[in-house]
């Protein structure tokens, strides 16, 4: 195994006080009394982190402030905090006997987002001149996890002597030199995960807050789904990709083939159904057009194409002989209309000039 550089760091997913107390996270033996009575609380399972009934609300919606002034209440918390997100709750905690701020307290936000907003930014930030750190809710959220009352916990001051690495504070080192394969068998024994080499971090890089598994939030931060047409490559690629491999099974081959092929026969057979429906709609169409054609003839009249014999079915007349004959029947049929309404315009006028008569006749009587 292979060393890592200098700069390279790496963080700790589940909580071991062994490994907590090393600077590069390849520790198998407790070195100090703090450690050792972490590890007998552990194995013994001696701390229930939710057994806190002050603990109330989403972990996963729920910041750690620590190093806060002695002189930060809740209100300069919460004023500082909005910024970030909007807040359910803020809970500065205190000593039980003196009631006087111990240093660090827990802000609840109305979702996730708002909380990794908070869990970004608000580090390192300055309330009440000073400098204060933020991390997720671990005492809920971390497997295994050991508060520092109890000889736990990450951080710490030089002038403690009690140094925890492992977390945002203070990651592990990369160690320097390899791994040798006796200590690595010691740290599997132990139930303490090695070193990820090759998968370094920088003291730069933000390590993510865990998330809750099928979440709305991960939908919203996960990329936008790919359009028909990306997938609809993707499968071409796969299926060049399964037919040109030589390792794979035949028969897959085979079924993926007899399955294009059974497809692209059914879209034949739907294609000439629908050529043939449609043919059949056309020559229906024709028939009962003409039906109507033949029908609007009076009985016993004969269209002038018909006289001369020129007339050859519905697709052999001509265009100019239909225009014209139906032109001819217009003007009939008016000249019929107009005479009509001559001979009662007469009529009309006729028995007035007779009623008028009558009239003088009565009157020289």
């Amino acid at each position: 195994m292979s060393g890592g550089s200098g700069r390279d760091v790496f963080y700790a997913d589940k909580y071991n006080p062994i490994q907590a107390g090393s600077i590069d996270g390849t520790d198998v033996a407790p070195h100090d009394n703090a450690v050792l009575r972490a590890l007998i609380c552990s194995q013994a399972g001696l701390y229930d982190p939710f057994g806190d009934p002050k603990a109330t609300g989403d972990p996963y919606c729920t910041v750690f402030v620590g190093r806060l002034s002695r002189q930060t209440d809740d209100d300069t918390l919460r004023k500082a905090m909005s910024r970030y997100g909007r807040m359910k709750s803020v809970r500065v905690v205190r000593d039980i006997v003196t009631g006087a701020s111990r240093g660090y307290a827990f802000v609840e936000y109305e979702t996730d987002r708002e909380m990794r907003h908070a869990y970004q930014d608000a580090h390192h930030s300055i309330i009440d001149g000073s400098e204060v750190i933020v991390d997720y809710y671990r005492q809920q959220l971390m497997p295994g996890w050991i508060p520092r009352r109890l000889g736990g916990g990450l951080g710490g001051r030089k002038e403690s002597g009690q140094l925890r690495f492992g977390g945002r504070e203070r990651p592990f080192r990369a160690p320097l030199q390899p791994i040798p394969h006796e200590s690595y068998d010691k740290l599997k024994k132990l139930g303490i995960p090695p070193p990820p080499e090759g998968r370094y971090m920088t003291r730069y890089q933000v390590p993510p807050p865990p998330r809750r598994k099928n979440s709305n939030t991960d939908m919203e931060d996960s990329p936008p789904r790919r359009r028909s047409k990306d997938r609809a490559s993707d499968s071409a690629y796969r299926r060049q990709r399964s037919s040109t491999d030589d390792d794979e099974t035949p028969h897959r081959r085979k079924s993926s083939h007899d399955m294009r092929e059974e497809s692209q026969s059914r879209r034949s057979g739907r294609s000439s159904i629908t050529r043939e429906d449609s043919s059949q709609r056309k020559s229906r169409g024709h028939d009962d057009g003409h039906r109507k054609r033949r029908r609007s003839q009076e009985p016993g009249e004969v269209s002038p194409w018909e006289e001369d014999g020129s007339y050859k079915g519905e697709a052999g007349h001509s265009p100019d002989q239909y225009t014209h004959h139906h032109r001819h029947h217009r003007v009939d049929t008016y000249e019929s209309r107009h005479s009509q309404s001559q001979q009662r315009d007469r009529q009309r006028h006729g028995d007035r000039h007779h009623s008028k008569r009558s009239e003088i006749r009565d009157y020289s009587h």
